[in-house]
């Protein structure tokens, strides 16, 4: 009975924010945390920051499309903390889309991923909120199975996920320069370790791990951000 009194009042907290969004009509998507299914070859610290890291990178793959509103991940990731959600897949299709409907969200983007010895499987489904159901599955491009092709990964699954939630394809421009960037998978590690200290409150490792994936690759963008997001000025 607490917790439900808990997540009601949650409900009405967080309806502000889903207001602000109602009056940007584009259709809104959120990206959870993804579940690590099963995976072998990496230090399991490596794994656990690879949940956040995975939704962080679709993120900032859906963002490039201007037809779409995606919700920051500090948004969806304050909720899970405050309501300690996430855990041993507690997050179900019905939950993710109560989520959704807190951050003025149309889709929920939930999945999981298997990195098994380096090869690599990136699965994500896609809730619709309304009707808090499941609408499509979405498997990154077969032919990319590598870790070391984990950012080409993300970018075939983001691709896919644009489509089943009928965003129009992006602009030629952007497209191109998309294509054209090729993050290593070092450096998507290191980013993905910051976020994992980052949310865990930890800024000192977040900033170590930040600048780590700037060191390998200094024109990402995204860790750029996250340094500024840990450290303000």
């Amino acid at each position: 009975m607490r917790r439900r009194m808990a997540f009601t009042l949650a409900l009405v907290l967080w309806a502000l924010p889903a207001v602000s969004a109602a009056q940007d009509t584009r259709p809104g998507i959120a990206v959870l945390p993804f579940e690590n299914g099963g995976s072998y070859g990496q230090d399991k610290e490596n794994f656990d920051a690879l949940e956040k890291g995975i939704a962080g990178m679709l993120i900032s793959e859906l963002a490039q499309n201007p037809a779409a509103r995606v919700v920051d991940r500090s948004e969806t990731q304050k909720f899970l903390d405050e309501q300690n959600l996430g855990k041993e897949g507690r997050v179900d299709a019905a939950t993710a889309a109560k989520i959704g409907k807190l951050v003025g969200a149309k889709y929920m983007v939930m999945g999981n991923f298997i990195d098994f010895y380096g090869k690599f499987r990136v699965d994500a489904r896609i809730v619709n909120v309304e009707t808090s159901e499941i609408v499509k599955v979405v498997t990154n491009d077969p032919k990319l199975q590598k870790r070391e092709e984990l950012f080409k990964i993300i970018q075939s699954v983001s691709e896919k996920l644009m489509a089943e939630t009928k965003l129009p394809p992006l602009p030629s421009d952007v497209s191109k320069a998309s294509k054209a960037r090729n993050v290593p998978t070092e450096a998507l590690t290191y980013y993905s370790r910051a976020l994992l200290y980052q949310d865990r409150g930890d800024k000192a490792k977040a900033t170590e791990y930040y600048n780590k994936a700037l060191q390998v690759f200094p024109e990402y963008t995204e860790a750029k951000e996250g340094l500024k997001k840990v450290n303000p000025a």
